[in-house]
């Protein structure tokens, strides 16, 4: 086995999807939220959704997260998280909240996988399903010995306003120097994942995975084909999820109904990456991170089941 060409490819391959897929997708994805939460749209749709979502246990930051995680990265509601944690919302919601962001697919996974033919209404509508689902259970039921006594929880974080068109090209950017952040920082977990598939692939080890449980997998009816991109998925995250799936599409093994069945029980921030990030948004977050994982869980589970029904 060449380990540094096994490497240098992984390493290649990382930074071609990191760059030329992630990127142009997250600045202009990143630019649209940035421009919406400076000209107040943001405040105003979380004002009129906070009524209607509140009965799930979110609130109006919750719904800031929402938007975040759907429309910027798995790491953009670490600041909604913090300033949830730092405002003395109740322990109940928020983790609601951590539990809703852990179970909706991420922005920078899900806009790039339209490339591999990823129906994207269908996912996000999938996503919100599974979001709600786990932010209810998760305040109903499993956050339900948890406090709920905090401040108003429909406080929103103030914005500033789009005065004129200098201000627009600061915030985008801004923007694309966040895009440059979030698709540079992919690169090194990315590049680690991919040559832990490569090197896995090049002893036998997918092979051996494939033949131990196929058996198995055929009798539950899920695609064997998913072993390479779940395991990079909990290893590395839904970027390296994706480039999983990206190498398979080139490799011609993968279609985009694979694709679309897959997304739901690949995408999403409930992985080591995506929790140890998200975690770092305050102490009592990640206190919260068990039972926030818990309602992910079932929320992820509905998505999946339902993704097998809805065709895309």
């Amino acid at each position: 086995m060449d380990i540094i060409g096994t490497i240098m490819a992984a390493g290649r391959s990382a930074v071609e999807l990191c760059l030329f897929t992630l990127l142009p997708v997250m600045v202009v994805m990143l630019s649209i939220m940035r421009l919406a939460e400076a000209a107040s749209l943001l405040d105003a749709l979380t004002r009129l959704l906070a009524p209607v979502l509140r009965p799930f246990g979110l609130t109006g930051l919750s719904i800031i997260a929402l938007l975040q995680v759907s429309f910027v990265s798995f790491a953009a509601p670490v600041a909604t998280l913090a300033t949830m944690d730092r405002q003395g919302t109740s322990d109940r919601h928020l983790a609601t909240t951590f539990a809703m962001v852990l179970a909706m697919g991420q922005a920078n996974v899900v806009f790039p996988m339209a490339a591999l033919g990823l129906d994207v209404g269908r996912f996000m509508a999938i996503s919100l399903l599974g979001g709600l689902v786990a932010a209810t259970l998760t305040y109903h039921i499993f956050a339900r010995h948890l406090s709920r006594d905090g401040p108003n929880d429909d406080t929103l974080v103030p914005t500033a306003a789009v005065e004129d068109a200098r201000g627009v090209l600061a915030i985008i950017n801004r923007a694309g120097s966040e895009a440059f952040r979030i698709a540079t920082g992919s690169i090194p977990i990315m590049a680690l994942s991919l040559s832990i598939i490569a090197g896995v692939r090049a002893f036998g080890g997918l092979d051996g995975l494939d033949w131990l449980l196929s058996s198995t997998l055929h009798w539950l009816g899920i695609d064997p084909r998913l072993i390479a991109p779940t395991l990079s998925k909990y290893l590395g995250g839904g970027v390296a999820a994706l480039g999983a799936m990206a190498t398979q599409e080139a490799a011609g093994t993968i279609d985009a109904a694979f694709v679309n069945r897959a997304a739901d029980w690949l995408v999403h921030p409930l992985d080591l990456p995506g929790i140890a990030i998200l975690t770092t948004a305050g102490s009592r977050v990640a206190k919260l991170w068990v039972v926030a994982a818990v309602g992910a869980s079932a929320g992820i589970f509905v998505r999946a089941t339902a993704g097998m029904f809805i065709g895309g």
